[in-house]
């Protein structure tokens, strides 16, 4: 246990996510305290330049219900874009003026799913973090809500912090909320204790996630930081989840909350992306052989392993690729627009390109822009 937190206090780029039920009041507005009390840590952890620090806050769309006379977080999408228009303002004023208190400048990202499963939006997200933390600013990112379709939506800050730690290439995930961890059983009821790590699915098999928050402000609750966490760690890095109050904590490598052990190797940033962010916009059902090709393979998508294609998608788009029996083995970056790939099922490349032009004598979903579900 001593060795994994020191492998947390002695992490040079982390991403600390905070959410809602964290910075606001009951009423949604936002708590100045709350949000000084945790400026006040990332600017400490950050003395030095020892550390950098990139926050992924929740709290726009909490931010922006006071203001508008909503008692509680709507439902629909328009309010809550309209809400998230209102607070996200707020929210980065807020941060902004609490941070010049250390001298430290904000750099406002807001980012949706299909920022960064798309090749060119990707890197420059890439690129803007990296400059902002090299400038010395903390960036803060949340999704863009008010923009987000359903389509588009990550669904919730904790899956949004997992990929932005894989996207700037942090040593550490830091999961912040209203619980000071992951409990073998109801922490509201006497008998039940802390687990302090965890090291693989395995740990967790018998504890029974808890769901939702109970403040009616945010979206995640345990389950959506358990999967953050998990998918982090698929990806080779390291993760906290504790309350904020123990945010100082956490980041200094002292026992608090649940470590979760790195489980996996660092893949292709994308690639994790289009896994845990995508939204497939149709299908493509395969033949046993390109099924074999693609998931035990690893080889591109060809016209002629195609049996069929559904949806309405163009190309860059984001498909399922299918076996015959209708099972999901693999997600991809399409080459064809939907209205296309009818002409091309079955054929050869290189017929395709004798009678169509040298345009289509490519693959459908490239190997580089695809990934094996659950192989």
């Amino acid at each position: 246990m001593a060795g994994a937190r020191q492998a947390v206090a002695e992490a040079h780029r982390i991403v600390v996510k905070v959410g809602s039920s964290s910075l606001t009041t009951a009423a949604g507005g936002l708590d100045a305290d709350r949000v000084d009390a945790l400026v006040d840590v990332l600017a400490k952890s950050r003395d030095g330049g020892e550390k950098e620090i990139v926050l992924v806050s929740s709290g726009a769309i909490a931010a922006g219900l006071a203001p508008l006379g909503l008692r509680r977080r709507p439902k629909d999408l328009a309010r809550q874009q309209a809400a998230a228009s209102v607070g996200q303002g707020l929210l980065v004023a807020r941060y902004t003026a609490s941070c010049a208190r250390h001298g430290l400048r904000v750099g406002q990202v807001l980012l949706t799913s299909d920022d960064m499963s798309r090749r060119a939006h990707h890197r420059n997200a890439s690129r803007t973090l990296d400059k902002l933390l090299a400038m010395g600013a903390l960036p803060v990112v949340n999704e863009n809500d008010t923009v987000a379709t359903d389509e588009i939506r990550f669904g919730d800050n904790d899956r949004l912090a997992a990929l932005v730690a894989h996207l700037v290439r942090a040593d550490l995930l830091v999961l912040l909320s209203d619980i000071d961890g992951v409990y073998d059983g109801d922490p509201g009821k006497p008998g039940t204790a802390r687990i302090a790590e965890v090291r693989g699915p395995a740990d967790l098999a018998h504890v029974d996630i808890g769901s939702a928050g109970k403040a009616g402000v945010g979206t995640g609750g345990m389950v959506t930081k358990v999967e953050a966490a998990r998918i982090a760690a698929a990806a080779g890095i390291p993760v906290v989840l504790t309350s904020a109050v123990h945010a100082a904590d956490a980041l200094a490598g002292r026992d608090t909350g649940t470590y979760f052990h790195a489980t996996g190797r660092r893949s292709a940033d994308r690639l994790l992306w289009l896994q845990h962010a995508s939204t497939p916009q149709g299908s493509l059902t395969l033949d046993d052989g390109a099924v074999r090709a693609v998931v035990q393979g690893r080889k591109s998508l060809l016209p002629a392993g195609i049996a069929a294609v559904e949806g309405e998608f163009v190309a860059g788009d984001p498909v399922e690729l299918r076996d015959s029996a209708g099972q999901a083995v693999a997600r991809g970056l399409v080459n064809f627009d939907a209205r296309e790939i009818p002409q091309l099922i079955g054929r050869s490349t290189r017929e395709l390109a004798r009678e169509l032009g040298a345009a289509y004598e490519r693959e459908v979903v490239h190997r580089d822009d695809l990934v094996v579900l659950n192989p």
